[in-house]
């Protein structure tokens, strides 16, 4: 009787043991030293269209991605002044720049890495010879840091992007933030607004003038 129950206590066993042990895949056929295993596949770019090209959106972002440029490269393209002023911190001569009088309507970029940096919009005139911003376009285009030369305690404002000196702002602007962005022109390339933008529209002359809006 007890020889009975080992023998189906056995078999129970290696029931169990063969329910836990997955079935082995068909073979599909194909040759696994051919098959590329998932791993090893060429990733699909996010701007793949399927035709192994990039997209035109795709091609339009990498071709504006910033690269830094070497202190050689930089001092070959930039005049003596604007090399002088960006990677050397100096300074150029109050109102005997390009920008300080500069009344029109555009937008302030870096000159070393085209990252814009202030609007006409903001530009007001100080009085100190150099142009003059209550704010940037975006706080996190530009970065300050503390400047202790000249005998005294300053901030200097630079780019975010290439680390270019562009001036020092000042805790004594108008309303309505109240600071002073001091900048060289010679750190600044301004880009003017479209004409046709700025543009009023153009009243249709077959409308009654005399109509109720």
């Amino acid at each position: 009787m007890s020889k009975n129950i080992l023998l189906l206590l056995s078999s129970v066993v290696v029931l169990l043991l063969s329910a836990c042990i997955p079935p082995e895949p068909a073979d599909s056929g194909a040759d696994s030293s051919t098959t590329q295993a998932p791993s090893e596949r060429s990733p699909k770019s996010p701007a793949d269209d399927g035709t192994g090209e990039q997209t035109e959106s795709q091609a339009t972002t990498d071709n504006e991605e910033f690269v830094m440029r070497s202190d050689a490269e930089l001092k070959a393209e930039l005049s003596p002044l604007q090399y002088k002023v960006t990677q050397r911190k100096g300074t150029e001569p109050p109102f005997r720049n390009e920008y300080f009088d500069n009344k029109r309507e555009g937008v302030y970029r870096c000159i070393c890495c085209g990252l814009p940096l202030f609007d006409s919009q903001a530009k007001y005139e100080s009085g100190t010879g150099w142009p003059s911003f209550y704010q940037p376009v975006a706080g996190k285009n530009v970065a300050t840091e503390e400047d202790r030369t000249l005998f005294s305690i300053r901030t200097e404002v630079k780019c975010e992007r290439c680390d270019a000196h562009l001036g020092h702002v000042f805790d004594d602007g108008p309303a309505p933030t109240g600071m002073r962005y001091c900048i060289n022109s010679a750190a600044l390339k301004f880009a003017e607004r479209e004409a046709e933008a700025a543009a009023p529209e153009t009243p249709d002359a077959t409308a009654d003038p005399t109509a109720e809006p």
